[in-house]
């Protein structure tokens, strides 16, 4: 059974119109998770052929906006397009209880609608969050699977994760947002694909606007990415989350500049971009 990676969302809080906000789907077989629910991603899992009714379970590497800005879509729409009890596991850092009792809240007067209009909707949308630190997580994998957190470094922003997911066939690094930390190495070692925020902070310093700067601190450049995935002996490194989104070229490249530093396949992913193991 192989494993199969869709870049659902490559974009930032910067709106482009042909990029969501990050989100990266993992599926082997029948089983599907959703790695962060940035902007748009209900319409990018359609575009996938998947939808909410599907995915085996929800994980977020931190709670950023852009992040988890969509996760109240992801929610409603899986309660309302499934037709027996289907809890739906989601997964993150310390804090993730907090926001899921939140979106809950504000999908209140929704629900109180959708319940009052359906004679077969009897109860609100039915979810099992479960926080987790660093170490291997049981809850929300799939069986078969094992998936590894480890802390990463995206500080003011804490806690964050990272995630090595072992499908059973393959070996996928959720990096999400982090600068080089001894985390991001171990989830990355000798995986089959490793999936990170990489940004152009040379193109970012030239702006010269503070607020972008800050960007540079916590995120890894796209040469910092390239080097730990060469540390770490990854096959295939899978470049997502673009500030700023690429041009005309850029993508070429890119790629060229990481080959500089890493000898294995690079992918400068696109929304809907789909990576076989």
């Amino acid at each position: 059974m192989s494993t199969t990676v869709i870049t659902l969302g490559t974009g930032s809080p910067i709106p482009h119109p042909d990029r969501a906000g990050p989100a990266t789907v993992v599926s082997s077989g029948d089983a599907h998770v959703l790695f962060d629910c940035g902007r748009g991603v209900v319409m990018r899992l359609a575009g996938a052929g998947l939808g909410p009714a599907q995915l085996s379970a929800v994980w977020l590497t931190h709670l950023h906006s852009d992040h988890i800005c969509d996760l109240g879509d992801v929610i409603t729409t899986r309660w309302i397009t499934t037709f027996a009890p289907t809890p739906l596991d989601i997964v993150g850092p310390v804090g993730t209880a907090a926001h899921v009792s939140a979106v809950i809240a504000s999908l209140g007067p929704d629900i109180g609608y959708r319940i009052a209009h359906h004679d077969d909707l009897n109860d609100p949308p039915s979810v099992r969050v479960h926080e987790v630190g660093p170490g291997p997580v049981n809850a929300g994998v799939p069986p078969g699977w094992s998936i590894t957190a480890a802390a990463t470094d995206h500080r003011p922003v804490t806690p964050t994760l990272g995630f090595r997911v072992d499908t059973g066939s393959g070996v996928v690094a959720i990096c999400g947002d982090t600068v080089p930390c001894d985390g991001l190495h171990d989830i990355c070692a000798d995986a089959n694909t490793m999936v990170i925020t990489a940004i152009r902070d040379d193109v970012i310093r030239s702006i010269g606007l503070p607020r972008l700067d800050d960007i540079c601190g916590y995120h890894c450049s796209v040469d910092a990415a390239a080097d730990t995935a060469a540390a770490a002996g990854v096959a295939t490194l899978v470049i997502t989350h673009h500030v700023p989104a690429p041009g005309p070229g850029d993508a070429e490249a890119l790629t060229e500049r990481i080959r500089t530093r890493f000898v294995g396949d690079v992918v400068i992913a696109n929304d809907l971009d789909r990576i076989e193991i």
